[in-house]
């Protein structure tokens, strides 16, 4: 069971680094990814919160390393795709899976980008800068992930990894 959930875990990070490149939107110090919110609701769904977790802290990590990314991919990443996971594993409702990547990227993972901006990057931002562009990235990529999954969840994809 958990070599198939790993291997899962693995392509997703393998796609979330590989088009890190291809779909970024810059924005002062971070860089909207939208593709990262797809694979957050992906991974939430198809292996729950905690392997959404290690997902999305693995493609953040890669990211950075690779000068893709920027720290403030962590804070937003890894606790929309935990809500995501956590929302789904409680409901089974994709949408609310959608909502919970919303709510915990687009609101609290901002928020918390605040601080890693202004203390360890030492931008000099507002504390609500980043919410309006955290919501439009997490929105949309929530709702590309949706489509993804919308048909896999209940069907074989999800047999396939052990659910």
């Amino acid at each position: 069971m958990h070599t198939k959930k790993l291997t899962l875990a693995a392509l997703l990070i393998a796609i979330g680094v590989a088009t890190a490149h291809l779909v970024v939107f810059p924005l002062e110090v971070a860089r909207i990814f939208p593709i990262q919110h797809a694979i957050n609701v992906v991974a939430g769904v198809l292996l729950g919160p905690w392997w959404a977790v290690g997902v999305a802290f693995s493609t953040s990590l890669m990211r950075n390393i690779l000068g893709t990314g920027s720290p403030l991919a962590f804070p937003g990443s890894m606790i929309g795709a935990f809500l995501a996971g956590a929302v789904y594993a409680r409901t089974r409702c994709g949408l609310k899976a959608v909502a919970g990547e919303v709510f915990g990227t687009g609101i609290l993972g901002a928020l918390l980008a605040f601080p890693v901006a202004r203390f360890l990057l030492g931008r000099d931002v507002a504390a609500l800068f980043f919410v309006v562009p955290f919501l439009a990235s997490s929105s949309a990529g929530a709702v590309l992930g949706y489509l993804l999954t919308a048909r896999f969840s209940d069907g074989w994809l999800k047999q396939k990894i052990g659910e």
